[in-house]
């Protein structure tokens, strides 16, 4: 297997891993990878409230070795396309668009549970 593809499955593990503490929290999944132009958004989960979202959260899973790591895990160019993306997403799902929109991080690290950072950075503009 070469590097990539077993960078590629660590990935998608971790993001597998996110999603399910995400639901553990009471989070609901709408879409995994969301792919827009210029960017990728790797989880989309919502909170509902009477069948309609209450809150949008933009997440960005992250897979490092130990703890120290996150603290550069995503850079201000990774957020910007990430902010980009979840626009598109929010102009082509009109029904979210009267929710809260918070961009978050899930860190996962060998074994140890992972780590959800709500609201980690704000949206310019």
């Amino acid at each position: 297997m070469t590097d990539r593809r077993a960078a590629e499955d660590a990935g998608r593990r971790a993001e597998t891993f996110a999603a399910l503490w995400l639901n553990l929290k009471g989070y609901r999944i709408l879409v995994r990878r969301f792919r827009a132009s210029g960017g990728e958004i790797d989880l989309i989960a919502a909170t509902p409230m009477l069948g309609a979202p209450r809150l949008i959260a933009f997440v960005e899973v992250k897979q490092r070795a130990s703890a120290a790591q996150f603290a550069d895990a995503i850079s201000a160019q990774q957020r910007r396309r990430i902010e980009a993306a979840a626009m598109q997403f929010v102009q082509r799902h009109p029904d979210c668009a009267h929710a809260a929109l918070r961009f978050d991080a899930v860190f996962v690290r060998p074994a140890a549970l992972p780590r959800h950072i709500k609201d980690l950075w704000r949206a310019k503009g």
